[in-house]
């Protein structure tokens, strides 16, 4: 009986890091009713059988392993090429538009240029939230879900469902890395159905992705060129890459 009680908290901690990303020994023995020791056992069982990934004082979901770090510290990754994009990317949006903005440190510079616009701003993105919880004049709406706190983001069976409900003129998506067939990548797999659901609730898809992801990488494959309608991006981006991109009648805007 030992035995299957143990399994099935293994089983809780693997779903719970596969919908959070990451968790603490403190936080996973409250949840279990458990000592902090018999949890740094499990988790060190479950490091060893690749279900995740131990760090300092709790774990990591494998795919959130590789790409572990905070929201914050990514944020500062080619801050400049992200808010030159955003800045062109906003340039789409009319007055009066109702767009969806994807989880992701360019949206959340996107949401800061939207600001002081007459818009309806749809999203998952608690970044999102905090560039525009105070705008008076954008209409802000909320999607539900379960909270990744590293990441400011609501995934899950929750945000999903209400992507399904709503409806948007342009919905702007980021990503992990633009392959060099045109197909967008992601690391996070809890991400990745989020986004999906996001590109069919918009008449426009367009991709924002910074010089650096031309091509990129990732683990996952959302899309291909085909569920694009345009990506903004910098001169700096892979030139065939691009241009695969415009074969597929996918307009290239460059910031």
């Amino acid at each position: 009986m030992l035995l299957d009680v143990r399994q099935h908290r293994h089983l809780e901690i693997v779903q719970r890091l596969r919908v959070h990303g990451v968790s603490s020994v403190d936080d996973l023995a409250r949840s279990f009713g458990v000592s902090a020791s018999t949890i740094r056992r499990d988790l060190q069982l479950l490091d060893a059988t690749g279900q995740l990934v131990r760090v300092n004082g709790g774990a990591v979901s494998p795919e959130d392993a590789d790409v572990g770090r905070p929201f914050a510290a990514v944020a500062v990754d080619h801050v400049e090429s992200k808010r030159a994009v955003a800045a062109r990317a906003a340039g789409l949006v009319d007055d009066g538009c109702t767009v969806l903005l994807d989880i992701g440190t360019s949206t959340q510079l996107l949401a800061q240029q939207l600001r002081g616009r007459p818009v309806t701003v749809l999203t998952a993105s608690l970044a999102v939230l905090d560039a525009l919880r105070d705008d008076p004049v954008v209409e802000l709406v909320l999607l539900g879900g379960f909270v990744r706190r590293p990441y400011h983001s609501m995934v899950g069976v929750l945000t999903e469902d209400a992507l399904r409900q709503v409806h948007a003129d342009l919905a702007f998506v980021g990503a992990s890395g633009v392959r060099a067939d045109g197909a967008v990548l992601d690391t996070t797999l809890v991400e990745v159905p989020v986004k999906r659901a996001l590109l069919g609730a918009a008449d426009r898809v367009v991709l924002l992705a910074d010089e650096h992801k031309f091509p990129g990488t990732g683990t996952l494959r959302v899309c291909g060129a085909d569920a694009l309608s345009t990506v903004v991006t910098n001169p700096g981006a892979d030139a065939q890459t691009l241009a695969v991109l415009a074969e597929n009648d996918v307009e290239v805007l460059t910031a």
